[in-house]
């Protein structure tokens, strides 16, 4: 997650660390001997690494925890990293952090307003890769401008350094020995284009693999598409709708002999070229019989 290009994943990293240590514990039954040396390998990474005031904050901030966990407001480890995030952020400003923590944050806890509404509700709901939580702040933060700022920041953050070593990478693959000579416009034109082609490529990809497809379950939901050998014509291929067979909706389910003529192009006549060979002057057959 945090190595990917497609989203942002400040917001996330808390979050679903604690997610996976919930379900450590119920996949080991609740066995408290079983998982508590998991829970306490996974505890000592996270200290003073995984577990700062900015990504408490930001897991308070992502409206798809806090939506989903009433309760989360009122913890108060979280709530003490909030607190802390501002006090550090706005530091002898106290005109702004009273605007921004007893004015804006209580309307986002209490979801006041825009935050209020089916469709912010509805919005936040499922962690896909059309949910982006800083355009959702963009869309529903209007109420509390300087909270949705500070928000929207947060929640653009990456966790980690990959796409920053990518992008050295591709420049690396551009400045090469023998094209060391290029102006410094046109080598970062270049590397723009090259990494947000690759980046293009990573997404298309991404959503050809995350397409529905056909389950055993919904294999009822198709039948009018399944046809029965009996509806099939002579050469194993389907009636449908109209009539016509067709190879991608009614093929038949036993096999078809594959022949010749079936990759023979209707169109076409076959054509016979006869091809002289030039003679080497030497009479092979009479050799032959010469021999015998």
């Amino acid at each position: 997650m945090v190595d990917a290009d497609w989203k942002p994943s400040m917001g996330f990293v808390y979050g679903e660390i604690k997610k996976a240590k919930k379900e450590i514990i119920d996949a080991l039954g609740g066995n408290k001997k079983a998982y508590e040396p998991i829970i306490n390998i996974i505890s000592k990474k996270m200290k003073g690494r995984l577990d700062s005031k900015l990504h408490l904050t930001a897991y308070l901030l992502n409206p798809y925890y806090h939506y989903k966990d009433p309760q989360l407001q009122h913890d108060p480890e979280v709530m003490d990293a909030v607190l802390e995030f501002f006090d550090t952020l706005f530091a002898g400003d106290l005109e702004m952090q009273k605007q921004v923590v007893t004015i804006e944050l209580p309307k986002y806890k209490k979801k006041m307003d825009r935050f209020g509404r089916e469709l912010a509700v509805k919005a936040c709901e499922v962690n896909d890769g059309d949910y982006d939580p800083a355009t959702w702040w963009g869309t529903f933060g209007g109420a509390t401008p300087h909270f949705t700022k500070i928000a929207i920041r947060i929640l653009s953050l990456t966790s980690s350094s990959s796409g920053c070593e990518r992008n050295w990478s591709t420049f690396e693959g551009i400045h090469t020995k023998k094209r060391n000579r290029l102006d410094g416009s046109k080598m970062n034109n270049l590397v723009y284009v090259q990494f947000n082609a690759n980046l293009m490529e990573k997404n298309k990809k991404r959503k050809e693999r995350n397409m529905e497809v056909l389950l055993a379950n919904d294999s009822h939901t198709a039948q009018e598409w399944i046809v029965d050998c009996g509806d099939c014509d002579e050469d194993g291929v389907g009636i449908v709708g109209d009539g016509q067979g067709t190879d991608e909706l009614g093929q038949s389910s036993r096999t078809r002999e594959l022949l010749d003529e079936d990759f023979a192009s209707g169109g076409e006549e076959e054509v016979f070229e006869e091809v002289d060979y030039e003679s080497d002057g030497v009479h092979i057959m009479e050799e032959c019989g010469d021999k015998e």
